[in-house]
């Protein structure tokens, strides 16, 4: 999570949500992204959508089955469906995200009788910094 954080503090200093995540495998990152819809002028791009698809660029395919996934805020659901599609173990995240996220809120994606893949939820884990950069963050945006 630690890298995630340090993504998520990245984001936030060039103007983005502060979102950071880090997909890991065999205990290694393999990937680490933070927020960039507004410099990449690209709706998904997420932190989960970005680490998603950079981890496989590196191993050199579509399925992460072995590998987890550590990002700071609760996944929405277009980053949980592609959570499922990549078929990754583990989902850790820090913060959560009652007006946004799809995993313990909204339509809870992995909960759907259609969601063909179900990660390990974890919710929690690094929560306090999460939640508090995502708070200083929004705070000086009003």
């Amino acid at each position: 999570m630690a890298r995630a954080l340090a993504a998520a503090r990245d984001a936030a200093a060039a103007g983005e949500v502060p979102v950071g995540a880090a997909l890991v495998r065999g205990g290694a990152a393999v990937a680490v992204a933070a927020n960039a819809p507004r410099a990449l002028h690209d709706p998904t791009a997420h932190a989960e959508m970005r680490v998603i698809r950079d981890a496989a660029r590196t191993l050199g395919r579509e399925r992460l089955e072995d590998c987890d996934l550590w990002v700071t805020l609760e996944p929405c659901a277009m980053c949980a469906g592609a959570i499922a599609h990549a078929r990754i173990r583990r989902l850790y995240y820090g913060a959560p995200d009652p007006k946004g996220g799809a995993v313990e809120h909204g339509p809870r994606l992995f909960a759907q009788p259609t969601c063909h893949h179900r990660p390990e939820v974890y919710a929690g884990i690094g929560e306090a910094e999460a939640a508090a950069l995502l708070r200083t963050f929004f705070t000086g945006r009003r």
